[in-house]
């Protein structure tokens, strides 16, 4: 299990063009940085983490096929 890396996460941040909030940033930086391509992988990390567990628990995913649908829904 690896930790995310905030301090690149805010670098990443400032260098996107995307407008998204905060947590979808998150998941392209984690696809980005860490060349995360599995749902279950990114939940994995993300649950480990306060702040992003956080995150995840604001938008009701409990687990990586909720992960999966948000990812799903976001690319739709």
């Amino acid at each position: 299990m690896l930790n995310i890396n905030w301090d690149e996460y805010k670098e990443y941040k400032k260098h996107t063009h995307k407008k998204a909030d905060n947590f979808i940033i998150l998941l392209d930086f984690m696809k980005s940085y860490y060349n995360m391509a599995s749902p279950i992988d990114m939940y994995d990390t993300l649950v480990y983490d306060e702040l992003a567990k956080m995150m995840l628990e604001k938008r009701d995913i409990r687990d990586a096929e909720g992960l999966e649908s948000f990812l799903f829904k976001m690319n739709a």
